[in-house]
């Protein structure tokens, strides 16, 4: 049984792939270390996340770091080595881009500085996307002393982008995954709302009857409608309502059409402890504040209201005057 010590490296010294020896902290052995630190991390994401897709473009990706390693670990200069060593192509990094807008036209869009930990897949993916940026830096630094091949620097740039925009689909899709098991609507169902519209004349009737109800409690309100992707259709703002609920109202219409259940029900799956733990962090106008309801017709989230100005309690009482004037 071969042993997997050699005791060469014990002096601190390693061999490339093509021949020739380096201390363990050259700059090209930095690259490469660096992107074999960002395959194990690949490794994490693809064994804990739930999404077939992305489990499959992970294990694409390892297999093709594999071979980026390899030109890496073997120096131009030294002599040819015993097999071919592969060279990074630009049909690979148009392949990284393809991919990148694929799931680009799926994700929210962002506003702020993410952090990362939503769910664990995209944790690790994260973690291998920070890596595959130090990597980058790592080989910026050996271009200065030794020629790169181009397209090698471009093809790390490209992983990177798609790594972290791979972590924001994964926890995406475990929130969507959680919040269908807690309301038992499948997929399927989902998709028959983009089939079905709400009209002005709709949301005028579902308005008037907010501010009729608001009226009578005593509370002046700003009423929001939005369609079941959270586009606005419509604002009212009551004389006399407060200027911060003019962007709560339609934040709350938005989290309850995205996220297909009431504001308030999304706070309780929130808190710590909760499979939804940490979701407004990195989803842009998410809100915990009760006052945002789906609106459903046979059964289906075709849109949402929000409702801002009073208590949770008098909020949601008024937006539930709107649904049922739907």
């Amino acid at each position: 049984m071969s042993r997997i010590y050699t005791r060469g490296g014990d002096t601190g010294e390693t061999s490339l792939l093509a021949g020739g020896r380096v201390a363990k902290d050259d700059p090209r052995v930095n690259v490469y270390g660096t992107l074999d630190e960002a395959t194990s991390a690949l490794g994490m994401a693809r064994a804990a996340t739930h999404h077939d897709e992305i489990c499959a473009d992970i294990i694409d990706l390892q297999g093709e770091l594999i071979n980026v390693m390899a030109e890496v670990a073997a120096r131009p200069s030294d002599k040819p080595a015993r097999f071919e060593i592969p060279r990074v192509k630009q049909e690979q990094v148009d392949r990284l881009e393809r991919k990148l807008d694929y799931y680009l036209a799926e994700q929210f869009p962002q506003t702020g500085f993410v952090r990362p930990g939503v769910s664990l897949a995209a944790g690790a993916l994260d973690l291998a996307r920070a890596t595959v940026r130090r990597a980058e830096r790592f080989l910026v630094t050996l271009n200065r002393t030794e020629e790169i091949n181009p397209i090698l620097i471009k093809y790390v740039n490209r992983l990177s982008d798609l790594l972290y925009v791979m972590a924001r689909i994964d926890e995406q899709r475990e929130v969507e995954h959680v919040v269908r098991q807690s309301i038992g609507q499948p997929v399927s169902v989902a998709k028959e709302a983009n089939k079905m519209a709400l009209t002005l004349k709709d949301c005028d009737r579902m308005v008037e009857a907010g501010i009729k109800r608001a009226q009578e409690i005593g509370v002046p309100m700003v009423l929001a409608v939005v369609n079941n992707s959270g586009n606005p259709i419509e604002l009212r703002r009551m004389d006399d309502a407060l200027e911060v609920s003019v962007t709560l109202a339609p934040h709350k219409a938005y989290t309850a059409a995205t996220v297909r259940i009431p504001s308030q029900q999304l706070a309780e799956l929130s808190q710590p402890g909760q499979p939804l733990y940490g979701i407004d962090v990195n989803i842009p106008n998410l809100t915990l504040v009760g006052g945002g309801l789906p609106l459903k017709v046979n059964g289906v989230v075709v849109g949402a209201v929000g409702v801002s100005g009073g208590s949770v309690e008098q909020d949601v009482d008024v937006a539930q005057a709107m649904v049922a004037a739907l």
